[in-house]
């Protein structure tokens, strides 16, 4: 009886599976981080962790490829491929030591390094380019959503897709 069971979970499991994936197609971006262990700064603390980082670059990714959607035609892919990140702000411990914040600050702008490349459904470069940004009047930007902590870094990067996307030829 519970073999049963267990199989027809299983069953239904990939069922499911399969009809999530008939019903959402690739995403028309693809976000790599290459050695994001080596990036200048994208930890969750003084004393940074992996599953942090892992936090804070899944947050950008998914920013990315829901931002970009409607800028890349159907059929063609966008890559970015991230080789340093630098978030906004630093931790100074010593102002509130056993307590993880974040402090911004002119002298700690953000920073990216990527490379992109769009392609067509053939393989064809369409568009492509390396980027090395940094806003050190981050702090002037008006962004809406305050309370986001990546708020100044997704304000930067959707200004580089608007502007780099900008023109693709429709498919």
């Amino acid at each position: 009886m519970t073999t049963l069971r267990l199989f027809s979970s299983i069953l239904g499991l990939a069922a499911a599976g399969a009809l999530s994936a008939a019903g959402n197609p690739a995403p028309r971006t693809v976000v790599v981080f290459d050695h994001p262990e080596n990036f200048t700064d994208v930890k969750d603390g003084y004393i940074p962790t992996d599953k942090g980082r892992d936090a804070i670059l899944r947050t950008l990714r998914d920013f990315l490829v829901d931002r970009t959607e409607s800028l890349v035609p159907k059929g063609d892919t966008l890559t970015i491929t991230f080789t340093d990140i630098d978030l906004a702000g630093e931790f100074e411990p010593w102002h509130n030591p056993g307590y993880d914040i974040r402090y911004l600050r002119a002298v700690y702008p953000p920073a990216f390094k990527f490379t992109y490349s769009v392609t067509d459904a053939s393989g064809k470069a369409v568009r492509s380019g390396s980027e090395n940004i940094r806003d050190i009047n981050y702090q002037m930007r008006v962004t809406l959503d305050l309370s986001d902590p990546l708020r100044y870094e997704k304000d930067i990067l959707a200004d580089w897709a608007r502007s780099a996307l900008r023109g693709l030829p429709k498919t």
